[in-house]
């Protein structure tokens, strides 16, 4: 299977570390996308995906997936003698995707909307506004207070266990520094926690 993928960019490292996770690295040809010549805006991308986002998964039978929890679950599914990092139980899996939205929607999203608005990465392809970015900013700075609080006590952000919820938070707060969000001091578990996560060897990926 081939991965296109941008190896700076959230999304697909959110993917590789996914996939380290598990083991299972070796099992994908990684193919560089460049998003500032716009590579992933051309006819043949967009064959792969309609939306032109990073990542895309295409497996050796021509089928494409993308959005990054889309590929994580083909995987957990696909190698279930792996760690699983989607839960076990009825209960783990409904409390990792409460997780997992959380962060998507409050942390993730915010975050890179904050980096759209404010960096002029993008303003060749779209309509930057300033403030709008201002806003995402401190949403974000309120979400890294919120997970300090649920962090408490907790080596792990759910289940008391490595779920993907870490995975997806970790990649988030390491993204933020883009956009000069950091960890403040007076957030001692959210501290304890990155820097927990940042020893693991899927973190270096």
């Amino acid at each position: 299977m081939k991965i296109f993928e941008t190896s700076t960019a959230p999304n697909p490292r959110r993917v590789r570390m996914f996939m380290a996770e598990k083991g299972l690295l070796e099992k994908a040809e990684f193919i560089q996308i460049d998003l500032a010549k716009g590579e992933n805006l051309t006819a043949e991308y967009a064959a792969r995906n309609p939306m032109k986002k990073v990542p895309v998964m295409e497996l050796d039978d021509g089928t494409c997936v993308a959005e990054t929890m889309a590929i994580c679950r083909y995987f957990e599914e696909s190698y279930p003698d792996s760690p699983s990092l989607l839960g076990d139980t009825p209960v783990e899996k409904a409390v990792v995707e409460q997780w997992l939205r959380w962060i998507e929607f409050s942390f993730f999203l915010p975050t890179g909307m904050c980096f759209q608005h404010t960096s002029g990465y993008f303003k060749d392809r779209m309509n930057p506004i300033k403030e709008w970015g201002e806003e995402c900013r401190n949403s974000v700075e309120k979400f890294m207070h919120f997970l300090d609080k649920q962090l408490y006590g907790k080596e792990y952000i759910c289940c008391d266990r490595f779920t993907a919820a870490d995975i997806n938070a970790f990649t988030t707060v390491a993204f933020a520094r883009v956009v000069d969000i950091r960890i403040q001091p007076e957030q001692e578990n959210l501290k304890s926690w990155y820097q927990r996560i940042k020893t693991r060897d899927s973190a270096g990926v």
